[in-house]
């Protein structure tokens, strides 16, 4: 199964505030700038993709959010929530979010299984995890003028090098810069 990543992160490397918060992507930037029908490419991406897996935290936050069906953002692709400790989603994301624990390889095999064959993974935790296994196979970054100076980090512990090549980079009217890589295990 291809794994991907599409992420944002404040110039310095953040994914969210240290209270995991992420409102700081909605001020950022050029805000006057014409951004057209512009969504840096997420569109797209999730016309590729036919599952995302992420981690417990992320979901947290998509939580809070209390989205409304016109305003989420993922369709119909199937979601997997990965937590060891929470067995139930909350209840605004119940059917729209499942919940595993266990070995992600056993996971990936499993929604192979169904005819998965492109997964979207989100969450600092739930990427730095992927990347040890050697399953991200392409990453998106888009950096976001900002500097948070603390905060949760994209990577933890990476446990070897990994190359990332190919660069492709846009530079979008609104000041951000997005990279797109594809990623090579040493």
């Amino acid at each position: 199964m291809k794994c991907s990543v599409f992420i944002a992160t404040s110039a310095d490397g953040y994914i969210a505030t240290p209270d995991g918060g992420v409102d700081w992507l909605d001020t950022a930037g050029n805000l006057e700038a014409d951004m057209g029908s512009e969504d840096m490419g997420f569109e797209f991406f999730m016309d590729s993709v036919d599952c995302m897996i992420m981690g417990r935290k992320c979901m947290d936050v998509l939580s809070n959010m209390n989205l409304t069906s016109v305003e989420w953002p993922y369709g119909d692709t199937r979601i997997v929530v990965l937590s060891n400790t929470v067995k139930e989603p909350p209840t605004n994301l119940q059917g729209k979010v499942e919940m595993y624990s266990g070995n992600i390889q056993d996971l990936i095999i499993k929604l192979e299984s169904c005819g998965l064959t492109h997964a979207y993974i989100d969450g600092g935790s739930t990427i730095t995890s992927f990347i040890n296994l050697e399953l991200i196979n392409e990453m998106t970054i888009t950096k976001v003028p900002v500097l948070l100076g603390e905060g949760i980090p994209l990577f933890g512990k990476i446990n070897k090098n990994v190359k990332l090549e190919n660069a492709k980079a846009s530079v979008f009217p609104n000041d951000f810069i997005q990279v797109k890589y594809s990623v090579n295990y040493l």
